[in-house]
Parts: structure tokens; sequence; C-alpha cells
């Protein structure tokens, strides 16, 4: 099971913010902005990389429940940004898909 399988299956405690039988939401533990949620699917897929046709409803789902996410911690009104990282030069730690919320503050641009 990969980190993110043992926080939604609470083996693994996290500050979770949102959750239903297809994703769950929770704050990540090293926060690179004032706000910064994970939203992940349940189902284990690797990366956005290995997504399947199979999986378009489910990534669908990951992102209108990023944009619910984002409105129930306050930063739909001043702006956010959603990330998914590929691979290990697009800054992937952790192999489950997941989106995440950065807000709270003015992010640059280009990142990182």
């Amino acid at each position: 099971m990969t980190l993110f399988e043992k926080i939604a299956a609470r083996q693994i405690p996290a500050e979770i913010v949102f959750e239903d039988d297809r994703v769950v939401a929770f704050r990540d533990i090293q926060p690179q902005a004032p706000v910064h949620v994970l939203v992940v699917p349940r189902k284990p897929i690797c990366r956005m990389g290995v997504a399947s046709a199979e999986d378009a409803e489910l990534l669908g789902h990951l992102l209108l429940t990023a944009a619910e996410v984002a409105r129930r911690v306050g930063v739909d009104q001043t702006g956010y940004r959603l990330v998914i990282n590929n691979g290990k030069d697009g800054g992937e730690s952790v192999p489950h898909l997941h989106c995440h919320i950065l807000g709270g503050r003015a992010l640059e641009w280009p990142p990182g």
C-alpha cells in the first residue's frame, strides 16, 4: 500500500478535510503555501501518465472535488493553484496520483 492508501484507510493519521467514496483530501504535512491540501483518489493509480480511458470519470471527479475543497478551505475567492506532479523530474514523491491545492498567498510564475 502507498502512503496515501494508508491515510485513506486510516492506518496513518492525517487532517482530512473532505472524503467520499472515490477520493480523500487532507492537509499536506510539509505545506508549500499557507493552504496546501492533497486530493487523492482511493483507487491506486500510480501517476497521471499511466491513467487510462477507464479512469476518465474518476479524474473528472478528482478535479471537481479539488474545486469544492478549495471552497471549503477558503481559497476559492482569492485564487489557488492545482498541481499534479508526474515522474521524478515533475516532482513526484509518492507513486500515487494526487492533486495539490496551493493557496493562501500570491503564487509566483513560473513555478519552481
